[in-house]
């Protein structure tokens, strides 16, 4: 059975290879905590530079709402490579992906749900 802090680290290392190669930079931190059937990923610091300027651009609403469309629409693209890495490493289906992103901190939250409980060591 796997170790549960492991299993973390390796989800987080697998998000931030993801963010690299798809979205076009990495975040600075991330963690990862497995809750019941459910993989929640905080990520830190993402937001580019040209993203930052839009945030504090003279209508920081607008600029808000265009990076968060923006990075939903990457997301969505990207999910399948999403699952597929939980899937991989959990070797347990995601039933759904769910985020969210403040364009004032440069924090992202992505939330996927499971088919099941994973079996860990550590809980």
């Amino acid at each position: 059975m796997p170790n549960r802090k492991d299993t973390e680290r390796e989800i987080s290392k697998a998000i931030i290879r993801f963010e690299k190669e798809f979205m076009g930079r990495g975040p600075l931190d991330a963690r990862t905590f497995i809750i019941e059937d459910m993989v929640l990923v905080r990520l830190k610091n993402v937001l580019t530079p040209a993203e930052l300027k839009l945030a504090e651009s003279e209508n920081p609403e607008r600029g808000c709402y265009l990076i968060k469309q923006m990075r939903q629409e990457l997301i969505e693209r990207g999910r399948p490579l999403l699952d597929a890495v939980v899937n991989d490493i959990l070797q347990i289906e995601v039933v759904s992906l769910h985020t969210d992103i403040s364009s004032k901190t440069g924090e992202r939250i992505i939330v996927f749900t499971l088919q099941q409980k994973p079996e860990l060591n550590g809980d």
